[in-house]
């Protein structure tokens, strides 16, 4: 049995557990509980606050952990980075009044920053040598510039509307973040191959995001070309069809290519084109 540590509610949340279950790791969301037990998989759940995972996972009390990577950073805890989980994304920035004109880090000099992530603000700050007051706010941080506690905010961004919104612009950007599988050191080799085996089911659910099934039919004559325009995981599969002359060809293709490819495809002939969605893509 091993146990991993996830946000308790928010979209980390939801996406962490949205995982498990297309890696067939099931656990019971509707008796929400402080720890469940997965089906069908030797694995524990604990739901914790996010800043408190880092160092429930260097401490021992769970063995694994999925946390923004910003919440291992500013906590400073001795756990292994396994892997990025493709979700979460975001960064870290420096924000000021959009009117004001930025002039770099000296900017900050003498002012007031409002963080609720000072360690991160404080290596940032030393590195630039920038002597500035570092004001620890839990909550609403981009509110504090137009409350009169702060010159300048530090804090999570995402899309940019909240800063907008609060009349700010961002000016520096210290850590991009998304959210990490985090592991304790040293674990027992048990413990290793559960955690190899979920890396496996995760690695093949991920592995499928963004991909589409493309077959079509086209002429043999034509195939050569088309094989150069789908590579494919390998090679594509072809197979015969019973009309003379054409064949049947199968592949895998990244949806943000996909349209080009079903245009370049369509001028060598190819018809009867469909795309299908992955659920697994298993190497």
């Amino acid at each position: 049995m091993i146990r991993i540590a996830i946000q308790s509610k928010g979209r980390l949340s939801e996406d962490s557990l949205a995982l498990m279950r297309e890696a067939g790791i099931k656990i019971d969301e509707v008796k929400r509980k402080f720890l469940a037990r997965a089906a069908g998989f030797p694995l524990e759940v604990l739901y914790l606050r996010d800043d408190d995972i880092p160092g429930v996972v260097e401490q021992g009390s769970a063995d694994l952990g999925i946390v923004g990577l910003n919440e291992v950073e500013e906590t400073g805890a001795k756990v292994r980075v396994v892997r990025k989980m493709g979700f979460g994304a975001c960064r870290l920035s420096l924000a000021i009044p959009k009117e004001q004109e930025y002039t770099g880090p000296q900017f900050f000099s003498s002012k007031r920053i409002a963080t609720s992530y000072p360690e991160i603000l404080s290596r940032w700050l030393k590195a630039n040598n920038v002597n500035a007051q570092i004001q620890k706010i839990m909550g609403s941080v981009e509110i504090s510039p137009a409350a009169g506690l702060a010159d300048a905010i530090f804090d999570i961004v995402s899309s940019g509307g909240t800063l907008v919104s609060n009349g700010l612009k961002e000016v520096e950007t210290v850590l991009y973040s998304e959210a990490v599988l985090v592991a304790r050191e040293n674990l027992e080799p048990e413990k290793q191959e559960i955690l190899d085996k979920m890396l496996f089911r995760f690695d093949a659910v991920m592995e499928s995001g963004g991909k589409k099934y493309i077959l079509m039919n086209i002429p043999t004559a034509k195939l050569e070309e088309a094989v150069k325009i789908l590579p494919a995981m390998r090679s594509p599969t072809v197979m015969p069809l019973a009309a003379d002359g054409w064949c049947s060809l199968h592949s895998v293709v990244r949806e943000s290519e996909l349209w080009d490819k079903i245009e370049r495809l369509k001028e060598l002939g190819a018809e009867g084109i469909l795309v299908l969605h992955l659920d697994k893509v298993i190497d």
